[in-house]
């Protein structure tokens, strides 16, 4: 039986353990996954009737695949490795050469252990309260104006605070050119043509800003203190005792800053959320119902869309051969949105009350642990500025939604709303407040 008879055999939507591994039928799937970076697997998944099939990305040979027993498969580290998995557009804009992410084994986990340390519950803590402190001063301004592009107004925000919070020095004078590169890393980087060179150009002109902190802060001109993201970058050695080169360095500050500014995305489908599913909004803004209200977010919208490794060996998996140095796609998204999870496609946060502490399940910033894995570090910030985005819209800003088209654009990324959701702002209630008005149609 051929490829294309087993094809045409698969029912869409059924399921089945593979024993063969079906093909994407086009000579080069690339366009079709610009196209749809969050619903190509998804789709094409449900037209062979399996979670699992090989394509053709930027010529390579790539199997893609979704689910969790395929999440724990690609967090196998016997099995796969990071080192030149990316593809190199993407380490130009979005990742950086050298960091974290493209690490493996000892020289990975050192790394991660450092971004790790930054982690506590009092530095996440602090962030957030700086983060809260940055929104509610920029309000009155807000106030003033007739709409408020919240996806833009929320990035200065971010990077004021996270830079105060990392000891980064940042002038009010650079504070847009800065901001606007480091939002160019994540909103650009898979642009075509010129907002594909923007990002690189961003990358290159940030990572030059930072190398030089990194060079001041080493011979005592910057003293940060020393339980700063700087002062720990700056100081952190690899195995071999060396401290990192300015530029590498430089790239694990901006994976410290880039991903605390890209949590706007978020900010923007937690608002987006309170305006389409008003009957789930939670009783209060903090504790457990506020903690199943944004997992709910993260799980429900689409953020980034997938991951790619590449084998380290030959090996067999539920009969389908991986060989040797085969580039495969870990679909996230698709991952949150399918089976297991009952009803996917509706936003219901209660789920989460009893939902299964799988790490290989729940993967909107990757699977597996933090500390051994390559699931993002900053997931307890994610989570944390997303809860203040919460505390504000719910308690401490009223507000109204002017008509817009709020349906997400997913061939965008990062996925938004077509509007990128604008409000209006009414004032600012007194700090402990619960006002009706707060979200409004």
């Amino acid at each position: 039986m051929t490829d294309s008879d087993h094809q045409r055999d698969a029912k869409p939507g059924k399921r089945r353990v593979p024993l063969h591994l079906f093909r994407d039928g086009r000579i080069d799937s690339t366009a079709a996954l610009l196209a749809k970076p969050y619903d190509y697997v998804r789709e094409t998944c449900a037209l062979l009737g399996s979670d699992l099939f090989e394509s053709r990305l930027l010529l390579r040979r790539t199997i893609c695949m979704r689910g969790p027993e395929a999440a724990e498969l690609f967090y196998d580290e016997s099995r796969f490795k990071r080192r030149g998995a990316m593809p190199e557009p993407v380490r130009a804009t979005l990742l950086g050469k050298g960091g974290v992410q493209g690490l493996d084994d000892e020289a990975h986990r050192l790394r991660k252990a450092m971004f790790m340390s930054l982690m506590s519950d009092e530095r996440v803590e602090k962030l957030a309260r700086l983060v809260e402190r940055e929104w509610l001063k920029a309000i009155s301004s807000w106030a003033s104006e007739e709409e408020v592009m919240r996806y833009h107004a929320i990035q200065p925000i971010l990077m004021r605070a996270v830079c105060k919070w990392a000891a980064v020095p940042l002038s009010s004078a650079e504070e847009v050119k800065r901001t606007r590169d480091v939002v160019a890393l994540f909103d650009q980087a898979a642009a075509l043509g010129l907002g594909h060179l923007k990002a690189r150009i961003a990358r290159r002109r940030s990572e030059r800003w930072l190398a030089a902190v990194i060079e001041e802060t080493r011979t005592g001109r910057i003293c940060p203190a020393n339980e700063s993201a700087l002062a720990v970058v700056a100081g952190h050695r690899d195995a071999s005792g060396e401290l990192l080169p300015p530029r590498i360095a430089a790239v694990e500050l901006l994976n410290v800053l880039r991903p605390t500014v890209a949590v706007s995305v978020y900010i923007v489908f937690v608002a987006h959320a309170l305006h389409r599913f008003p009957e789930n909004v939670p009783e209060s803004a903090n504790g457990d119902c506020a903690v199943r209200f944004v997992q709910e977010v993260r799980r429900f919208y689409p953020f980034f869309p997938a991951l790619i490794a590449r084998t380290r060996r030959a090996f067999r998996w539920k009969g389908v051969a991986f060989p040797k140095g085969r580039q495969v796609l870990l679909d996230l998204h698709g991952t949150n949105c399918s089976e297991p999870w009952s009803d996917p496609e509706e936003f219901r946060p209660e789920r989460f009350i009893d939902a299964p502490r799988d790490l290989f399940m729940f993967i909107p910033q990757g699977g597996g642990d933090h500390h051994r894995h390559h699931r993002c570090p900053g997931e307890p910030i994610t989570l944390a500025l997303m809860k203040v985005a919460l505390r504000l819209l719910t308690s401490r800003i009223a507000y109204h939604v002017p008509p817009q088209n709020l349906r997400i654009d997913r061939t965008r990324l990062p996925a938004l709303p077509m509007s990128q959701f604008h409000v209006s702002i009414d004032r600012l209630l007194p700090d402990g407040a619960n006002d009706d008005a707060t979200w409004q149609s």
